[in-house]
């Protein structure tokens, strides 16, 4: 037990020093980040747990859960950024955390402790762990469910001997079976129908290879050269029902319907149907059968995206992919778990490869798996055992220094023009640099557990900077705060034309109304809330705005101001201009002159732009 404690205090201590160091520094990014938190204040503002509101306008792009979580944390820390951050980076070291469990139930101690570590300190990981978004509330409760079934399934260390000889795993009992579909229903309130389908998906693939009739005289070892004909024979339809029907489907729709249905229905009932009608058809069944928003792909945008968001540890992806189907030929011990972490990557993978929109944080819900596998791999690396050439790991050790390499030449480069006066930020690569280079030496002495180390302890501290230093450097260049600071000081409505980021809704602490831009296009269409039934938001035109309010202030771009600038009477000026953050050209804030307030303005801009 000792021992236990010892490994997941490790691993809980270094996705903590990953997740929370400066995690409210740098302000929320656009756009996601200030949308969730920005619903979370709202609903907290309206005292509304039931109906997610943004901007006045109803929200239908994600379910409740993640404003529940926000609310909380505003209740004990306030509203800020540390507040809706706070529930994803706790959750990012329970993943973490029962990645660990998982490894030392599927494998053993070591490469739970490994896996626990890697999943703590790759990219898209911690992207999902710093941010203000529902991914890691997702990640986290799926990754639970998955654990429940691995601890109830499962035999407690000598899984590998007993399972090896016998190739029927069975179902959990009834108190794990409850717990882990209900998990699932909480993960269906983190993001919809994927937090039931898909781990159900991961289990149900994992029994239907492991519960095909095997001939006695088919070792268990062969399986990888049966593969094909195994994987067709899966989806038999008889045998497909019978492992479908082993999984107590009755039972998985009543606990997870039982967890996550009310509030479906009560948000419903609330919005007259408009919050289900636009966040199943538009944001689930819409992804899944075209491309929206511009986010599409072939079928290699995953891999790429997972070499490139499962960074560092991603440059032992061919030597991980190599030992572990060499293990699996040659010594059954632990078959079962790397059969489980492939249906687990395959799934999701496979499903979202057929999907219309695609976006890499979508498969970061395999994140664990991936890092099982590399867990694996490090271990037996580390205890000379590993069946790949030495020279995947030179070519490992090599990439990543290249990777240092490109940061310390690419990084001022990108600064030159979005980050003027911040080249010196690329300075980070040396990092990766140093730790390809020192751990490459090390494994060419024959000492791996010390390539290891360095290799870790550099994952730490590059994750750990990226995220709380370099971030927070970066955002340093966003100047929305002083187009927000001159709206406070007159108190004046706002409404913005041809742009609006969320951010600005966030930190202004009011409704923005997004205006028409004459003959290009109309808003996207949105639903308001009046005496007490949701109907459809009113186009606004210019006119319509100033005629409301001729004190009515409004944020556009240099991109779009001729065009407004013909709508406009006489006595509208630009008083504010920033830079656009992270884009071509410059935001504009107008309103009506007043030549006392426009020196002042010109201060505070100035002195903004150069703090």
């Amino acid at each position: 037990m000792s021992q236990v404690l010892r490994q997941g205090t490790l691993v809980a201590a270094v996705a903590t020093v990953v997740m929370f160091t400066n995690l409210g520094g740098p302000r929320l990014w656009d756009r996601d980040e200030p949308r969730n938190a920005g619903c979370a204040a709202e609903m907290q503002a309206r005292g509304d747990w039931v109906t997610p509101v943004m901007n006045a306008e109803l929200r239908t792009h994600k379910p409740v859960l993640l404003y529940w979580l926000m609310m909380t944390a505003y209740s004990v820390f306030g509203v800020n950024e540390f507040s809706a951050r706070f529930w994803s980076a706790a959750l990012a070291v329970g993943t973490s955390l029962c990645t660990y469990g998982l490894g030392r139930r599927l494998f053993n101690d070591r490469v739970g402790t490994w896996a626990g570590i890697v999943i703590a300190t790759v990219l898209m990981f911690d992207v999902a762990g710093r941010a203000a978004t529902p991914d890691s509330t997702l990640i986290f409760f799926s990754t639970l469910a998955i654990t429940l079934y691995v601890l109830g399934t499962f035999p407690h260390s000598a899984l590998a001997a007993t399972l090896a000889s016998d190739v029927r795993p069975f179902f959990p009992k009834w108190p794990w079976a409850l717990a882990m579909y209900g998990v699932m229903g909480i993960a269906v309130l983190a993001k919809g129908p994927v937090g039931l389908i898909l781990p159900t998906a991961v289990i149900g693939m994992f029994l239907l290879i492991k519960r095909l009739p095997i001939r006695d005289d088919e070792a268990v070892q062969r399986v990888w050269w049966h593969a094909s004909k195994r994987a067709a024979n899966c989806f038999g339809p008889r045998h497909f029902l019978r492992t479908c029907w082993s999984m107590r489907p009755i039972t998985a729709l009543t606990i997870s319907l039982a967890v996550a249905l009310p509030w479906y229905i009560w948000v419903g009932v609330r919005t007259d149907g408009e919050f289900l009608r636009g966040f199943f058809f538009e944001h689930n069944l819409a992804r899944a059968t075209q491309s929206m928003e511009g986010h599409g792909g072939s079928v290699l945008f995953y891999p790429v995206a997972i070499l490139v968001g499962f960074f560092p540890w991603s440059v032992f992806a061919v030597p991980v992919l190599i030992d572990s189907i060499r293990h699996c030929k040659t010594n059954a011990k632990w078959i079962n778990g790397y059969i489980f972490a492939a249906c687990w990557v395959g799934v999701y993978v496979g499903l979202f490869s057929v999907a219309k929109t695609k976006l890499p944080s979508y498969v970061t819900p395999c994140y664990p798996a991936l890092a099982l596998l590399t867990g694996c791999f490090v271990d037996r690396w580390t205890r000379n055992a590993t069946a790949t050439s030495p020279h995947w790991l030179r070519a490992a050790f090599g990439i990543t220094s290249l990777v240092g390499v490109v940061f310390l030449v690419g990084v001022p480069l990108a600064a030159q023009r979005f980050l003027p006066g911040d080249a010196w930020l690329g300075v980070i690569g040396v990092i990766p640099l140093a730790a390809g280079v020192i751990a490459l030496v090390y494994s060419e002495i024959n000492q791996p557990r010390r390539a290891a180390f360095v290799f870790a302890t550099s994952s730490v501290l590059f994750t750990t900077l990226l995220f709380s230093g370099v971030a927070t450097r970066v955002d340093r260049h966003q100047h929305n705060h002083s187009l927000l600071e001159v709206i406070e000081a007159r108190g004046a409505k706002v409404a913005s034309y041809g742009l609006l980021e969320p951010s600005w809704i966030f930190y202004g602490r009011r409704p923005i109304d997004e205006l028409i831009v004459k003959d290009i296009r109309a808003p996207i269409p949105t639903w308001i809330e009046r005496d007490g039934q949701w109907t459809r938001k009113p186009d606004l035109s210019v006119d319509e705005a100033l005629d409301r309010d001729d004190e009515c202030m409004i944020i556009t771009s240099d991109h779009y101001w001729p065009l407004l600038q013909e709508e406009l009477p006489e006595g509208y000026e630009i008083l504010v201009t920033v830079p656009y953050f992270m884009r071509k050209g410059n935001l504009l804030l107008i309103g009506r002159t007043r030549p006392a307030e426009i020196a002042g303005n010109a201060s505070i801009d100035n002195s903004k732009l150069h703090r």
